[in-house]
């Protein structure tokens, strides 16, 4: 067992960083009402966070091949105990966002360096459990932050979502200090601070514009037109570069390229649309936060269960075979959702939910390990920092497109007037005041619903088809491509 103990100390963090992407959502109404603020201002406190997290993944990922990346991951987990702190201690609004926006900086810093840590410390049948328990920690982690969220807020109050990040962190680090050996490129060159200035804006300017949506308006078309001057000027900075930040020939291998985009493109199709189905589950179905983050559990248990099984058979298969057929899978389950009728109630998501998690547990361990073995062992981070903020603007992308689907659809059914109280969560309220609108804003949501999830199938068959088109069957039968890494600093690394 000796020697998963690092592994034990990666996914901790990873598990404690993805959490907390989704579990502040549910404590929103008692911050508001302790901190005598708006429900505006408070979503900032899930929206900074999710920009910092995705616009400095690739440039912590970066400076972790020259520095260390059991440093850097250190250093992420003492800044989001911190902040963290800071966060649950905040007197007021303004403090409580500016930490969460440390908080990402932090996980930023975690983010960046699991899957080259992983990589560095488990080769051959053992690479493929470590990234299968990656996966499982990951796809785990989408539905027990509402859940968290929602019991924590209930019956300590809504400081304790932060709060309950200080032991976790201090077991994190102590067993990352004492088992997690440190690597790094051996011939580290300089920090490409043109390529980290240029990709860090492109990605905060893109990352707004996707959380803010309104696409109509001056500022969203702004954003749009920044982020798309800062991508030609990191472009041409990496080019002109002797130690680029992102290494713009990788893109020439066509398996790395299609890890990235299907990574993307996984987050649109998998968890997005959780965010839509959320809001019919409480504001429709009168759900609460921890009932429908209980419906949401199967998901979240078949990914974990077909993730480790994965894992333990990763070594001897084709990558592009699991993670194909996976992406598939994940188009079905959306499929298999997009069933739900004006009577509907919960159970008939169900079925396309563990559908989604199966194909999420084909999927993320093998495209992660591939994405890793097809760049040379000193990029590790650089490539993993990559994956990170594909999966990351991925998912602010589908978040914002399956959102439009989704108002559309109420649109179309309800009408605008009604259509903006329904997509801001106050179906209940309408219902209630209304009881004869009942039917037609079960209809509306249904309508909705039901195209978002046909999108959804959309972005996971688009993936299987960048897969299956760039991702060339291995010569051999020996599964996934593998690029040996020298052994870590520490010669004493636990084995």
């Amino acid at each position: 067992m000796r020697k998963w103990w690092p592994l034990v100390a990666i996914c901790t963090g990873a598990f404690m960083l993805l959490v907390d992407v989704t579990i502040v959502n549910v404590a929103l109404p008692d911050m508001a009402r302790q901190l005598h603020t708006t429900f505006p201002d408070l979503q900032w406190v899930i929206d900074l966070y999710a920009l910092v997290l995705g616009a400095l993944v690739l440039t912590v990922g970066s400076i972790a091949d020259r520095f260390g990346r059991k440093k850097l991951y250190l250093i992420g987990l003492v800044l989001f105990a911190a902040s963290s702190l800071a966060c649950g201690l905040a007197p007021n609004v303004g403090l409580l966002i500016a930490a969460r926006g440390v908080q990402g900086l932090g996980g930023a810093a975690m983010f960046a360096t699991t899957m080259a840590l992983i990589s560095s410390t488990y080769s051959g049948r053992d690479r493929g459990v470590a990234f299968g328990a990656w996966g499982a920690v990951n796809g785990a982690a989408a539905a027990v932050g509402p859940i968290a969220g929602g019991l924590l807020t209930a019956n300590f109050g809504w400081r304790w979502i932060f709060l309950v990040n200080l032991p976790v962190s201090v077991v994190a680090v102590a067993l990352t200090v004492k088992m997690v050996a440190e690597s790094r490129d051996p011939n580290p060159k300089r920090v490409d601070l043109p390529g980290m200035v240029t990709f860090t804006a492109a990605a905060a300017a893109l990352t707004y514009a996707l959380i803010r949506g309104a696409w109509a308006s001056l500022t969203t078309i702004e954003l749009l037109a920044v982020s798309a001057v800062a991508i030609v000027g990191f472009i041409v900075a990496e080019r002109r570069s002797a130690s680029p930040m992102l290494d713009l020939s990788l893109f020439k291998n066509r398996s790395f390229t299609a890890m990235l985009i299907a990574g993307a493109l996984l987050s649109a199709a998998a968890w997005a649309g959780l965010t839509y189905e959320s809001l019919w589950l409480q504001s429709v179905l009168g759900r609460s936060a921890i009932e429908a983050g209980l419906i949401i559990v199967p998901c979240a248990l078949a990914a974990l269960v077909t993730s480790a099984l994965i894992g333990k058979h990763m070594h001897r298969m084709q990558p592009r075979l699991p993670i194909g057929i996976g992406l598939l899978v994940i188009a079905a389950g959306a499929l298999a959702q997009a069933v739900i009728r004006t009577g509907s109630g919960w159970p008939v998501v169900i079925g396309g939910l563990v559908l989604v998690g199966i194909g999420a547990g084909l999927t993320m361990a093998p495209l992660s390990a591939t994405a890793m073995a097809a760049v040379p062992w000193q990029r590790a981070g650089m490539a993993g920092g990559a994956l990170s903020a594909f999966r990351q603007l991925g998912y602010a992308f589908g978040i914002a497109v399956l959102g439009e689907v989704f108002r559309a659809g109420l649109t179309g059914v309800a009408g605008n007037a009604l259509a903006a109280p329904l997509g801001g969560g106050e179906a209940g309220t309408v219902m209630a005041a209304t009881p004869q609108l009942t039917p037609l804003v079960h209809h509306a949501f249904a309508t909705g619903l039901d195209t978002m999830f046909l999108a959804a199938a959309g972005f996971g068959v688009l993936a299987a088809i960048v897969v299956f088109a760039l991702v060339r069957p291995a010569p051999s039968s020996g599964g996934a491509p593998h690029t040996a890494a020298p052994a870590p600093e520490s010669a004493q690394a636990p084995a």
